[in-house]
């Protein structure tokens, strides 16, 4: 028979992030590394696991993500957003709480292009009397 799985797509930035739940006893596991090895942060460890934490689901779910693109703290707000999603996906008893601490919600912002006659989007070339 097979295993009872929950999937969520998360993504920030240039982030994507692909999340599975299985039950278990709440190993984490992101890019086939275990979390304190992945991130050495601790504000983006505990970041990932806050919507396990408020739905208290940390001890009966083992999470393993796929994550590629961006750097270290849009990949974090992917599996979030990811865990927050199959989370949902498990029980959607959980909608208000994750809905209420924003989740749910994708986080719009994104790297402003460059813009021509500028160093970078907004930094102007440094002016100069002679």
């Amino acid at each position: 028979m097979a295993q009872i799985q929950y999937r969520g797509t998360g993504r920030r930035k240039k982030s994507v992030a692909r999340v599975r739940l299985i039950p278990g006893e709440g190993k984490i596991v992101i890019n086939d590394k275990e979390l304190n090895d992945y991130f050495s942060m601790d504000t983006l460890k505990t970041d990932i696991c806050r919507p396990l934490v408020l739905t208290g689901t940390l001890q009966k779910y083992d999470v393993f993500a796929r994550v590629e693109g961006g750097g270290f703290t849009g990949q974090a707000g992917a599996i979030r957003h990811g865990i927050a999603r199959a989370l949902l996906e498990a029980d959607s008893g959980y909608r208000p709480l994750l809905k209420k601490e924003g989740f749910l919600t994708r986080d719009p912002r994104m790297k402003e292009r460059k813009k021509y006659g500028l160093k970078k989007a907004r930094r102007a070339p440094q002016f100069s009397k002679r």
